[in-house]
């Protein structure tokens, strides 16, 4: 088990330039109000449009640069706290640390002589609560790579995938967490698209996989899992599915397995769409958004329907176990795998994905996870679980979501919509809002 490190973060839209994070720094390490001798810096940026600012602190890097270039080792990163430490009795002031630190987080402290740097005050950073406008928050930083890095990826390199899809780190973490007695099931879409053959012409897959048809997922994963208990062996039956092969033509073979309580782990990767062969709507596809086969032109405004709310309809399956995930909230999508492999020893698991598209959705590859968490923040997409015992509470609530046109505008798929649809959009999701609250105030629904 790996360790959390913490850090401190900065959100530059938030910072006005006032200076008390550097004079809370600078009393603490110093005694004196010079500002100077501060170990976090402020500085306004040059040339933006607006006033912005910019941080130099040290950010405790993982890999860090000041640490390999120093010759006498007077800086090491303690691996229980992550804080990179300096040791004055080592240090020979060549300076050569401040040259190696690309976010000028190691700096020449004049006054004392030294250089000096960021230790996050043993783990209570004086400069966070100085801070009058939420600039700074000391933050743990993820430990899921510490967890399973060492662990063996069960996808070979070289998967195809669009630029920018994260259906490949879903995949990824998915199959090093559920481990290598696996027998995977992946319907037509992008999953198979991606793991099911690699540059190199052979299976991208080092577990058993097969490709069963859209209608049948749920049906022959059942079979497989069932022969396997036959014969003695326990082995984790787990399909990754598409939207369109699960809330679609797969939906009677998955309503099946869940109303039979098959024991296996059903994950659908939502990308609200058939991305994989052409951008065709499926019934998760939510009102208004662009499709090839919900055109947008004089007479026709993107798809008519509001979306179908499948993990729900999976709730009232009673399973054993059911929730939503998002891949910008890793952490959250880990704990509840963790759940859903345990279910799925003894009943049936669903787990929901949303996943962005960067095609079909039409947004820069690089923002995907920015609109994942957008989509949350403007609960769009809201984070929760279910289990007949302890009935549905949300995971990640949102209390203040921002309006949902900041979602939707992050996107071209929904860059066609009138007010009136925005409108409907925002009360659909407000009605979405009340009625899973409602269910979370009725805790044993089973």
């Amino acid at each position: 088990m790996g360790r959390a490190y913490s850090t401190i973060a900065f959100d530059p839209a938030k910072c006005d330039g006032c200076g008390d994070c550097m004079t809370a720094c600078a009393q603490a390490k110093t005694g004196t109000d010079d500002i100077a001798r501060s170990r976090i810096q402020i500085y306004g940026r040059e040339g933006a449009p607006d006033k912005t600012f910019e941080l130099a602190l040290c950010r405790q890097c993982a890999d860090p640069k000041c640490v390999t270039v120093c010759p006498a080792g007077a800086l090491n990163k303690d691996s229980t706290s992550g804080v990179i430490g300096w040791d004055a009795s080592k240090c020979v002031d060549c300076l050569l640390c401040t040259v190696g630190c690309a976010y000028a987080g190691i700096a020449l402290d004049e006054t004392a002589g030294h250089v000096s740097k960021c230790d996050t005050c043993d783990g209570n950073p004086a400069c966070v609560p100085a801070c009058p406008h939420g600039a700074l928050k000391y933050v743990t930083t993820a430990n899921i790579y510490n967890e399973v890095g060492d662990w063996e990826d069960l996808f070979a390199p070289g998967l195809a995938g669009c630029q920018g899809c994260n259906t490949e780190l879903l995949m990824r973490h998915t199959l090093r967490r559920v481990g290598p007695d696996t027998v995977l099931a992946t319907p037509p879409g992008c999953v198979p698209g991606m793991g099911s053959v690699g540059f190199n012409g052979t299976t991208g897959t080092k577990v058993p996989v097969f490709h069963p048809l859209l209608t049948n997922t749920a049906a022959m994963l059942a079979g497989i899992k069932r022969q396997y208990k036959r014969v003695g062996r326990d082995v984790q039956a787990l399909a990754i599915a598409g939207d369109g092969g699960a809330s679609d033509v797969g939906f009677q073979s998955l309503s099946g397995a869940a109303e039979r309580g098959e024991q296996m782990l059903f994950m659908v990767v939502d990308n609200e769409g058939y991305m994989n062969t052409g951008m065709q709507r499926s019934s998760c596809t939510p009102y208004g958004a662009w499709t090839s086969t919900t055109p947008v032109g004089e007479t026709s405004r993107g798809k008519t329907q509001d979306a179908k709310n499948l993990p729900l309809i999976m709730v009232n399956h009673r399973c054993a176990y059911v929730a939503t995930a998002s891949t910008a909230y890793m952490e959250d999508l880990y704990e509840k795998l963790d759940k859903a492999i345990a279910a799925s020893k003894t009943g049936f698991a669903y787990l929901h994905v949303y996943s962005p598209c960067t095609t079909g959705w039409r947004f820069p590859s690089n923002l995907n996870m920015e609109v994942a968490r957008k989509a949350v923040e403007t609960n769009f997409v809201m984070l929760w679980e279910y289990t007949p015992q302890d009935g549905l509470h949300f995971t990640k609530p949102v209390d203040d979501p921002l309006p949902v046109t900041d979602y939707l505008k992050a996107m071209g798929r929904f860059r066609h919509l009138s007010p009136e649809q925005v409108e409907h959009i925002q009360k659909k999701v407000v009605e979405n809002q009340k009625f899973v609250e409602r269910m979370t105030e009725h805790a044993h629904v089973g």
